[in-house]
């Protein structure tokens, strides 16, 4: 298969990225790597979906990886695992034979490990550029739910419709389920059972780098999980505390240990960003450098530093993320060509083992068992958002009345960087906007 080819199915059948920021996957093939990755790390803690979907679909998925392989002329197709997933480890050992292209790269049970900056240079031992891209080391990365949604387009001709989604703490059933996009986060919540806890706030994604979402948000291509916790949970707390409040404790209680530096893992392969350098100036209103601020660019908001590492519930992963997001707004980029240091000999004494941080933020009687269940679940109405993706939203090809198919695109990739969007479930469109597009099911 021809890279043109399989780029145009992955931009038609809507894959992108099943998780962080949402990467229109057909974007990053090219013949300029030499490796490519499958990242089943599970970044964060109480996070099941990927090892699971791979424990599953082994085959599928290590079939599909290897024709991406092939397809860009990767001399080596790596799968990055964490060891501790003996059954899914053992899963792909049954067909590893199969593909001489492929091999299994076991990794720590550390956070963030699926950081893929990280994860490049465990698996390859190339460290990525700050502000560079995975492609310049000769690598690309995919995740596990994303080639298996390259697998369902090119075998089953089925784009992406729906999400599997993990749902897990504060409720009586843990469980993983295939909804379809557009379904609200509530009516997801709803099928693990009763939540068992008052006043309950929905925590979306991983609990190191999701957010606080709201029980009508619709589910979209990259909603992997929904932490259901008490509105009083350290990590709902934190999350809710503003940036000025931040900014006034830092100024009266940080004391410059700078763990949060020594513990930062991008400062640690040899990235300038310096978190406590950089609340030391932004503390004190301090403007005689700046680059500690410009160098906010380089941060991965991984969250080491404010959930793990100070020792006073410090928040610089915030306060960095208000100053990326001020000089974006300001149109000030980051520097271009700036080069890592030597990765740091203290590197590997410095990572931070998951056991420990699930401890640290209260979260360890919430790691059990989410079953995996793959029937999919019918709800009356979905809304689905035609920006669930870097890059341009979709554009409607639908009108309010229309009668739709589920499967069938609904919107058309906009120019530049953008893939379609399918309806997810069977119906009529009630409502057609520049935001979303409504279907309720007949």
């Amino acid at each position: 298969m021809e890279i043109k080819e399989l780029q145009k199915i992955m931009q038609d059948s809507g894959v992108a990225g099943a998780g962080g920021a949402g990467f229109p996957t057909y974007a990053k093939l090219t013949d300029k790597a030499d490796t490519i990755l499958m990242n089943c790390a599970e970044c964060e803690p109480l996070l099941k979906l990927h090892r699971q979907l791979l424990e599953k679909h082994a085959y599928e998925i290590m079939k599909t990886f290897n024709l991406v392989a092939e397809t860009v002329g990767a001399s080596e197709a790596i799968i990055g695992i964490k060891k501790s997933y003996v059954q899914t480890v053992k899963a792909l050992q049954q067909h590893i034979e199969e593909f001489p292209r492929i091999r299994i790269h076991l990794l720590e049970e550390v956070y963030p490990m699926g950081d893929e900056v990280v994860l490049i240079y465990e698996a390859t031992g190339r460290v990525v550029r700050p502000g560079g891209l995975p492609i310049e080391q000769g690598v690309i990365v995919f995740n596990v739910e994303t080639i298996y949604n390259v697998y369902r387009a090119l075998e089953k001709q089925m784009p992406v419709t729906d999400k599997y989604v993990s749902v897990v703490a504060e409720v009586s059933r843990p469980v993983t389920v295939r909804v379809p996009i557009g379904c609200t986060l509530d009516e997801v919540v709803e099928q693990a059972g009763e939540i068992t806890t008052k006043d309950a706030v929905y925590f979306v994604g991983g609990p190191m780098m999701g957010r606080i979402g709201s029980g009508s948000d619709p589910v979209t291509k990259t909603t992997n999980a929904i932490l259901v916790l008490p509105k009083d949970h350290l990590i709902v707390m934190k999350k809710q505390r503003t940036s000025s409040i931040d900014l006034k404790r830092a100024a009266s209680i940080c004391c410059q240990c700078n763990t949060c530096t020594d513990l930062c893992p991008r400062n640690n392969l040899g990235h300038p960003i310096d978190p406590a350098r950089f609340m030391r100036a932004a503390a004190n209103g301090d403007f005689r450098d700046l680059n500690p601020y410009l160098d906010s660019h380089f941060c991965s908001s991984c969250g080491v530093c404010e959930m793990y590492a100070c020792p006073q519930s410090l928040a610089p992963r915030t306060l960095l993320a208000d100053m990326k997001g001020g000089l974006r707004k300001a149109g000030i980029r980051p520097a271009q060509g700036v080069q890592p240091v030597p990765v740091q000999q203290s590197r590997e004494y410095r990572k931070v083992p998951e056991e420990r941080l699930m401890a640290r933020l209260g979260l360890t009687k919430y790691d059990k068992d989410a079953p995996m269940d793959e029937t999919l679940v019918a709800f009356p109405k979905v809304k689905i958002l035609l920006s669930q993706h870097i890059g341009a939203p979709a554009q409607a090809i639908v009108k309010a009345g229309d009668e739709v198919t589920r499967g069938q695109m609904i919107a058309k990739p906009a120019d530049g960087l953008s893939v379609g969007i399918h309806a997810s479930i069977c119906g009529k469109v009630t409502e057609v906007t520049d935001r979303y597009i409504i279907i309720a099911a007949k």
